[in-house]
């Protein structure tokens, strides 16, 4: 049966002909656009004149099997979701076609409306990838080496604050704790703004040493110290016509505050060592992940300076508060350090994808963009699992508790290190739940609080029939 396609297509593989039709009337009446194989030849064939969003197709085929049709249809383009059915005495050969590329699995026989909730979320999985390269090419464009990519409300109302505050020329106060992207906010500021033709400098005020920030600031003469032995231009003269950029504003000494605040005030300075006056044309914003008003009220940050600052101050979003971002940025950075590493990594597998979930992110993106990057350089097959990501996030459970709950485990007998103790203590207690259930695999997972497929894994981890 051969039809007409359009987006979003299926393809539908299957050496029995009353599986096919069936599968494709349902995916038809649930708006998609279906063309069928009856095997893995006829499929990669269809394959090759016509690109599907999504194939589904059985393993188990005269000519060549769908583990052979996997790997010839990921030659020809790697995005395709591939979602394979098998019998359960072949779901060891699934877990490992999963590690090769294929989406997902379901087992024989299968519901229909699993069918459809594995083709919708292969879907939602190519519908989002659409939209991250849409994301880098607008974002590219439109913001330059300053990239924010959000699907949360609460970002996207700051993008807007960003898009105001951009077209004027007050100072800006940016805040929030460390890993949020504050400088990515200030670059926005800067790209979307009538001094985006000018230079974007940067200066990290806990990075440079005390005695030499002022240089850093303001500039030198010669001889204005031991090794000043030429006039050198500081960061208020390199950003002219331009943005500054000063972060960990908080770190700078009473003494730098009082001549930061004068040279906002009068937009002029000295060079140290020298008597001239310099005139600037610079705007300036500054970022802290310190509580400034308390400094004020602790005698630490001067109270005029950190009014003459907050002109305008922009809150970042820890990535805890913005849990939508997760799945993007997972995904962003996957895509981002297996290009640079050059590894090839499709995507990043249901169980994984849970503990990123789950975790409560203190480094902020950050420190997800460092796990992603370990998970690619570890990672061994075509998918990220909870394996190779590190250790404390691999761990963190659904509930939020490291290691899977707070109940405290007695011993299993046999003895054994703390993972292998655990290891059998979780393989009684599936065991258990799956005989109680009379072997309903769907009753036993909803026991147990894990997806179906969660379930599966474990089955075949402990050999448990």
């Amino acid at each position: 049966m051969q039809q007409t396609i359009s987006a979003p297509a299926v393809l539908v593989v299957d050496d029995d002909e009353a599986i096919r039709e069936m599968l494709a009337a349902v995916l038809t009446r649930d708006g998609l656009s279906v063309t069928t194989a009856a095997d893995g030849v006829e499929a990669v064939a269809v394959f090759a004149a016509q690109r599907h969003a999504v194939v589904l197709m059985d393993v188990r085929m005269p000519r060549m099997t769908g583990l052979q049709a996997l790997a010839e249809i990921r030659k020809l383009d790697r995005s395709t979701a591939v979602i394979l059915m098998t019998a359960f005495a072949e779901v060891g050969s699934a877990v490992q076609a999963i590690k090769d590329g294929a989406f997902d699995y379901v087992i024989k026989p299968f519901d229909i409306a699993e069918i459809l909730l594995q083709v919708g979320r292969a879907l939602q999985m190519r519908r989002m990838r659409d939209d991250i390269a849409t994301l880098h090419r607008e974002l590219s464009s439109s913001y330059h080496t300053g990239r924010i990519l959000t699907a949360s409300p609460r970002m996207g109302e700051l993008l807007q604050t960003i898009a105001k505050v951009a077209k004027s020329n007050a100072t800006v106060l940016v805040t929030g704790e460390s890993g949020t992207g504050k400088e990515l906010v200030a670059a926005a500021i800067h790209y979307n703004s009538p001094r985006n033709a000018g230079p974007f400098v940067k200066v990290n005020c806990a990075a440079v040493p005390e005695g030499l920030l002022e240089s850093e600031f303001f500039g030198h003469e010669k001889g204005a110290f031991t090794g000043a032995q030429a006039r050198r231009r500081g960061r208020f003269e390199q950003a002219g016509h331009g943005t500054l950029f000063l972060d960990e504003i908080g770190d700078i000494s009473p003494g730098l505050q009082v001549k930061l605040l004068r040279v906002l005030q009068e937009r002029e300075f000295e060079r140290v060592g020298g008597t001239e006056l310099v005139r600037t044309d610079v705007r300036v914003i500054v970022a802290t992940n310190r509580n400034l008003e308390e400094m004020v009220r602790q005698g630490l940050f001067r109270q005029d300076l950190y009014f003459r600052l907050n002109v305008v101050t922009l809150r970042t979003v820890p990535l805890r508060e913005r849990p939508e971002d997760v799945r993007l940025l997972a995904s962003h950075f996957l895509q981002r350090f297996a290009a640079e590493n050059r590894i090839e990594v499709s995507g990043i597998d249901e169980q994984a994808m849970e503990r990123l979930l789950a975790y409560h992110w203190p480094g902020n993106i950050r420190e997800l963009s460092n796990a992603m990057e370990r998970a690619v350089v570890m990672s061994t097959g075509a998918m990220i699992v909870a394996e190779d990501l590190p250790e404390q996030i691999a761990g963190f459970a659904e509930d939020g508790v490291p290691g899977g709950g707070s109940d405290i485990v007695p011993p299993v007998a046999g003895g054994g290190g703390l993972r292998e103790q655990v290891s059998r203590f979780e393989a009684r207690v599936v065991a258990e739940a799956l005989a109680r259930n009379d072997g309903n695999r769907m009753r036993t997972a909803r026991e147990l609080g894990i997806s179906r497929r969660s379930l599966l894994y474990k089955l075949q981890e402990y050999g448990i029939s």
